[in-house]
């Protein structure tokens, strides 16, 4: 009787939490609903009827203009070329540097660990104009150089990654070492196999850090046919202001990969907040 009355009381519980989870959930979607359902609308229908969520008359002219009145690919390719080079030097310098803070032993180790943390609590506006002066110094200014060079090292990254790599156990790695095993041949077989969950939600903190950057574009790029999506769609929404329906679709557009690299990454993701906050 009793086991009945808990397992009453355990499915009322689960119950009422997932309707919470399921109100919360279509609170943050519904934003992406009305943008997805307003690209098919013409701008006439998006002013005359805002409050429909469904098109009453389908569309895509919308589509058609920011694909065919832009260089919408060639932004596509810039933004793609800078994100995902950050995202995967940031994996790999982000693993190796936490690596080695948490498993070698060597001078003044907790004091560049501590000077490394400091770096987060920097304010980047504060970095901007000397990475402007040094960029323009170096000959990059304007070049997509400007926006991966300063990127390779993440402080939030090792961070990530040492606090996993502190959970492996020593012995695996001695007997790796006692089996003929180099430090370049552990780290690729052992230990990045071993925080695959820190490494996906890095990769997908990492990938919207860089695929939505705005600020970093608009200072270091002046030229059309070098700017990245985001800093694109604030140019081509100023040139077609009064056309919502094209700007609805190309924030559309801009949202398809973010969601796609989500999908991917979702059970790393998930494993690796979860075992964040486990420790």
């Amino acid at each position: 009787m009793q086991k009945n009355m808990f397992s009453k009381r355990g499915f009322k519980s689960r119950a009422i939490i997932f309707v919470i989870l399921l109100i919360i959930s279509i609170f943050f979607i519904l934003p992406y609903f009305w943008m997805l359902s307003n690209s098919f609308k013409s701008t006439q229908e998006i002013l005359l009827h805002p409050k429909n969520f469904l098109p009453i008359q389908f569309t895509l002219d919308g589509y058609v203009k920011m694909l065919t009145e832009s260089p919408f690919f060639h932004w596509l390719l810039n933004s793609s070329v800078v994100t995902v080079i950050n995202t995967a030097v940031i994996i790999l310098t982000s693993s190796l540097i936490g690596y080695v803070f948490s498993k070698f032993h060597f001078k003044g180790k907790k004091l560049l660990f501590g000077i490394l943390l400091s770096t987060m609590m920097v304010p980047a506006q504060t970095t901007m104009i000397p990475m402007f002066l040094l960029m323009d110094k170096l000959g990059l200014y304007n070049t997509l150089g400007a926006l991966i060079i300063p990127s390779f090292i993440n402080a939030f990254g090792i961070y990530l990654c040492k606090q996993f790599c502190d959970e492996l156990p020593k012995e695996l790695i001695e007997s790796a070492k006692l089996d003929g095993a180099g430090e370049i041949r552990i780290f690729f077989q052992i230990v990045l196999p071993s925080i695959k969950p820190a490494l996906g939600a890095l990769a997908i903190f990492t990938f919207l850090q860089y695929w939505n950057d705005y600020l970093n574009p608009l200072i270091m790029l002046n030229e059309v046919d070098k700017m990245t999506l985001p800093l694109a769609l604030s140019y081509f929404s100023t040139l077609h202001m009064s056309d919502l329906s094209a700007t609805m679709a190309a924030s559309a557009l801009i949202m398809i990969p973010v969601t796609v690299v989500f999908m991917i990454f979702q059970k790393y993701f998930i494993k690796g907040i979860a075992m964040t906050g486990m420790k």
